[in-house]
């Protein structure tokens, strides 16, 4: 009688043996001390990484088990002191405060998606796409009468059922009223906006079992223009906007404790320019073509309190065209990478009612 092979699907010796050993290095290197783990990430972040690997192939340790990412959160400034996104739930924690982040989208028209990059390069004619870092992605649907972007980490998985879904923003029938909708609380108790059930998901790139669902966290709205008169769009944002020192505390959580008070930006107005018949803004050489999509975006005063005082000069946030599908974004604080994002998104698109 033959001899009967094994199943395909039975390891062999050899097979057993590499699954033991990899088994075997995984938790030896788990059991390494987290206070030698946070020893080689503080030196690395003091030295700016001159005779250490690069910062990237250090805090991506991070990953390995939830002891090395305490350890590497502990020690890895957020980005209002360091200027730099280090984790995914960083996209979502204000931006530096005295320096904008700078960043780039690239805009695909032909499947309707905008990549955003952080960049590594101070000029905009360095070709950054060569020198940026991935970040987010956000891909346009038409849903009925509303336009909607969805927002994710991962540029191929666009889809809001999705483990990397990192929120979306979604637009009235005109597309001059926006709202901006977060996959997580905002702060504790807070309600989802969506009809749909929320669902709950364990992805690493996050943060561990996060309440996914449509938490609304902004507007942005667009000022008609009746009379047709000459200028660039008039914009209002209206922001839940956390302090950065709160949300680092909670970056494992990524939400907030307590509701804050809203955030109002309002576009900064430009100037005539006589000799150019034109409306002008300084954007310190960020944007190069002139579009109605640029815009600035500063701190708006609360006209019911008259006590109020608020910085109307600093830019908190620019978008700008330098290319057929390149635009600058630039952001600080009190703004996200993920809010910045979803407003300059808004300004995608035509608006007769507008312009």
């Amino acid at each position: 009688m033959p001899r009967q092979a094994a199943p395909a699907s039975a390891p062999q010796n050899g097979e057993v043996a590499e699954v033991v050993e990899a088994e075997d290095q995984e938790e030896r290197w788990a059991r390494l001390l987290p206070e030698l783990l946070s020893e080689v990430v503080r030196r690395v972040e003091a030295s700016g990484g001159e005779r250490w690997p690069a910062r990237k192939d250090v805090v991506s340790c991070a990953c390995v088990c939830r002891r090395w990412r305490d350890a590497a959160v502990a020690v890895v400034q957020p980005p209002s002191e360091s200027g730099k996104i280090t984790f995914p739930s960083s996209l979502k924690q204000p931006g530096p405060r005295e320096l904008p982040m700078q960043c780039f989208i690239k805009r695909n028209k032909k499947n309707s998606t905008f990549y955003l990059y952080l960049g590594f390069t101070n000029s905009p004619m360095d070709k950054p796409m060569d020198k940026g870092k991935f970040l987010m992605a956000a891909r346009r649907f038409r849903r009925g009468p509303h336009t909607e972007y969805i927002i994710s980490l991962d540029a191929e998985d666009l889809s809001q059922g999705s483990n990397v879904y990192m929120g979306k923003l979604r637009s009235d029938f005109w597309g001059t009223n926006f709202k901006i909708y977060d996959s997580k609380p905002p702060y504790d108790g807070a309600k989802a906006s969506s009809s749909q059930s929320s669902r709950r998901f364990g992805s690493r790139r996050i943060s561990p079992q996060v309440l996914a669902g449509n938490y609304e966290v902004g507007q942005v709205s667009y000022k008609y223009n009746l009379l047709k008169s000459r200028g660039p769009r008039r914009m209002y944002c209206t922001l839940e906007c956390p302090s950065a020192q709160e949300t680092w505390e909670n970056s494992l959580k990524t939400k907030f404790r307590r509701p804050r008070g809203p955030t109002t930006l309002r576009n900064k107005a430009p100037r005539w320019h006589e000799h150019l018949q034109c409306w002008c803004l300084n954007f310190h050489g960020r944007v190069t073509v002139a579009s109605v999509k640029n815009f600035q975006l500063v701190a708006a005063a609360d006209p019911s309190d008259p006590t109020c005082t608020v910085d109307e000069e600093t830019v908190l946030l620019q978008f700008g065209k330098v290319d057929d599908d390149m635009f600058t974004m630039d952001y600080r604080q009190p703004l996200s990478a993920f809010q910045a994002f979803a407003i300059s998104l808004s300004s995608f698109g035509t608006k007769l009612a507008c312009e």
